[in-house]
């Protein structure tokens, strides 16, 4: 088994395939619009996608602009090479940074945490450089 993706429900598609492209350097890899039970999908991720990774799905149900959050949902996490450096890069790109890039609470792990424009939280988890990094065009790779 592996993990195939994660789906939000969004309250406007485009605005959110705008911030996971623009903000987080994702790729729309395809879309599809389902008329006759009023939804629209969209998949993103990086590197190409499944099967290689995991993809965030963003469903849009037509006419529904928010959702309540709840207590049970956590978060995304990303690996990201530099924190700071993603976060600045966040910031540049118009994103919104809601923890700055630091050690985590008993720990020495550097994390940060940003928010999409639905309100869902992204923490960025620092890592080392691998093997197989995202694209240069990413605005979470470091310089």
């Amino acid at each position: 088994m592996r993990l195939l993706h994660t789906m939000l429900r969004v309250g406007n598609l485009q605005r959110s395939i705008d911030f996971y492209t623009q903000v987080l350097g994702m790729q729309l890899l395809r879309t599809s619009e389902n008329p006759e039970y009023k939804y629209s999908l969209a998949f993103l991720g990086f590197e190409g996608g499944n099967p290689g990774q995991a993809e965030i799905e963003l469903t849009y149900n037509w006419g529904v602009e928010s959702y309540e959050m709840g207590t049970a949902y956590g978060h995304i996490a990303l690996g990201v090479p530099d924190a700071y450096a993603a976060c600045e890069k966040i910031k540049t790109a118009g994103g919104q940074v809601t923890r700055e890039a630091g050690p985590v609470k008993g720990g020495t792990t550097v994390i940060a945490f940003v928010t999409d424009p639905d309100g869902y939280k992204i923490e960025l988890i620092q890592r080392g450089p691998t093997s197989n990094p995202v694209a240069t065009n990413d605005p979470l790779r470091s310089a």
